[in-house]
């Protein structure tokens, strides 16, 4: 993530204060003085840093220690809460009702991702029983039209533009007159750079007769601080209800975009994880925080394991249980488990071990898994329901027919017998650890 640097040093300081045999004042000023490097090479602005550090020292040196805890443990808190109030304090999420139509209406400077945006918003309500449909009211950019139809199209939304209309308030009357029976209509406009005069113009004429329900705006994670003053001007243009950070899965610097939080007073309600059109995660301050410091988020990777649908029919697992577990059942669950993200996103979520594996370890494990989903889809039918079947001579083949080795073929037939072993401990529980309610519960 844009951010890993910033969480990788937080989370170097906070280790400093566990590590320390006293927490006393000269600890807690090394921390804020760590903190401050921290945010100002994340490039966030100078004068929140200043407040935020401020606010830490202050609380952590004269806040009276709540009985029961040690008073790390408090230092630690203060700079949690801190942090979370930063970035938002509580989530504050998009109402959409059933059957009621919102229109969300998202304006940004070209380039900043917004109309992947607008398609990847789209998808997640539409994941969550809604009915979208995205209308594409830039008339600018000759590509622009293209990019949201076939985005459209790939995730199966409703789409409207008009190639032949330069009025872009025109299309967007067309289109949710066409779209009259949806839940939620998203708008994308054209993009705009705050210099530029008649479409800033443009802007906020087109909020005044649209009337939108929430004017989102879509900031780079990448820009630094000039997300700033760009966040400002678009502020005092259109009121901004709320804000979408992009490219968060960059390697550039990301506390601009939380300056430009700071600068509008508008809360971030999604960050863009990834290029895939799933790589849209709800905004929640505290769990984001928590992600940063190295305490996990639980609650986000419980809620991909849902999304992923890494559940198993009660037949099957009676038959997976009963020893008869085949590569085509250890294919789906490696299918499962991509949807859920890669396993650097993955273990960020996980409690203690944000920072403490090495990527090398989680890119051979990622590669491993995609090489080991190659083998088994050249394998025959036959092959995948009995894998004994699999002598030397069909193990050659698959190796060449997959590009891989014939030992990385032997691999996953061992992590298969392996898995096999595994499922049938649980034959007693009746349950699967990937089945629903058994997943949660090895994590309370």
């Amino acid at each position: 993530m844009v951010l890993d640097r910033l969480g990788t040093s937080l989370y170097g300081a906070l280790k400093k204060v566990f590590g320390a045999s006293v927490v006393d004042e000269a600890t807690v000023k090394e921390l804020v003085r760590d903190i401050q490097r921290a945010l100002l090479q994340a490039d966030v602005n100078v004068k929140l840093v200043l407040e935020i550090s401020k606010r830490i020292e202050e609380r952590a040196l004269k806040e009276k220690v709540p009985p029961g805890i040690a008073r790390r443990e408090h230092v630690i808190k203060v700079v949690y809460e801190e942090l979370t109030r930063f970035v938002g304090d509580k989530p504050v999420p998009i109402k959409l009702e059933p059957g009621k139509r919102k229109i969300l209406m998202l304006v940004g400077i070209q380039g900043s991702g917004k109309t992947t945006a607008a398609s990847k918003l789209a998808r997640y309500f539409h994941k969550k029983g809604l009915h979208p449909a995205l209308i594409c009211a830039d008339t600018y950019r000759p590509g622009a039209f293209a990019q949201l139809q076939q985005l459209a199209k790939r995730i199966n939304i409703p789409f409207y533009g008009d190639l032949t209309i330069k009025d872009p308030l025109k299309v967007v009357f067309k289109g949710l007159k066409i779209f009259a029976d949806k839940d939620l209509v998203i708008v994308d406009t054209a993009g705009r750079h705050k210099e530029e005069h008649d479409l800033i113009k443009e802007m906020k004429k087109l909020e005044k007769k649209i009337k939108p329900d929430e004017v989102i705006m879509v900031i780079d994670g990448t820009i630094g601080q000039q997300a700033f003053l760009q966040a400002k001007k678009f502020h005092e243009t259109t009121p901004i209800g709320a804000i979408i950070v992009t490219k968060l899965d960059g390697s550039a610097r990301g506390g601009g975009a939380l300056s430009a939080v700071a600068a509008t007073g508008a809360p971030i309600k999604f960050v863009g994880t990834g290029e895939k059109i799933e790589d849209l995660e709800s905004f929640v301050p505290a769990r984001f925080v928590g992600r940063l410091l190295g305490m996990g988020d639980l609650e986000t990777l419980l809620e991909k394991v849902k999304e992923a649908e890494i559940r198993v029919p009660q037949k099957k697992a009676k038959a997976i249980l009963s020893g008869k577990f085949t590569l085509t059942d250890m294919y789906e669950q490696f299918e499962a488990v991509k949807g859920m993200g890669t396993f650097k996103k993955i273990f960020k979520m996980l409690p203690g071990m944000s920072y403490d594996v090495p990527d090398e370890m989680l890119n051979t494990a990622e590669g491993r898994l995609e090489k080991w989903r190659v083998i088994i889809q050249s394998m025959r039918v036959e092959e995948k329901e009995n894998p004994k079947l699999l002598n030397s001579s069909r193990v050659r083949r698959v190796a060449r027919g997959s590009g891989t080795t014939e030992k990385e073929v032997k691999d996953l037939l061992k992590q298969y017998v392996m898995m096999r072993k595994m499922l049938k401990r649980f034959k007693r529980k009746k349950k699967l650890p990937f089945m629903g309610k058994g997943f949660p519960t090895s994590f309370k």
